[in-house]
């Protein structure tokens, strides 16, 4: 079997600051787990010459750069960027890794990966009784 080009395996490879921003921006914030198909809010310039345009910040440049996120301009202060498939794959590999993602802290990320099965009794505290 062949092994996968040097250069594959190093753009999945992410950097200390790049796996900082992903548990900052994925980490359950005012008791809501945020989802990975939300995307990540960025920021806008608000004047200057680049008046409009996202604020991207250098892990996020890093990872655009690398193909792993794709920044989308939607209408209102915010754009967002979502990871692309290689970005998934990457996100994947981080969630894999004993000391990438916190089973417990980042359980949503780990289910919305297929990591891990839904927690039944959790899912009946958020939707609601079933009748």
């Amino acid at each position: 079997m062949a092994e996968p080009a040097p250069s594959s395996c190093a753009s999945l490879t992410l950097t200390a600051a790049e796996r900082d921003l992903i548990r900052r921006e994925l980490g359950v914030r005012f008791g809501n787990p945020p989802r990975i198909a939300d995307g990540i809010h960025l920021r806008r310039w608000r004047g200057g010459p680049q008046a409009g345009q996202p604020k991207l910040p250098a892990a996020v440049q890093s990872l655009v750069e690398r193909g792993l996120l794709v920044v989308q301009s939607g209408t209102g202060p915010f754009a967002r960027a979502f990871f692309t498939e290689a970005g998934l794959s990457a996100l994947h590999q981080l969630a894999g890794e004993r000391r990438g993602l916190d089973p417990v802290q980042y359980a949503h990320v780990r289910q919305e990966l297929g990591l891990e099965e839904a927690d039944v009794e959790e899912l009946g505290t958020i939707i609601g009784p079933t009748p």
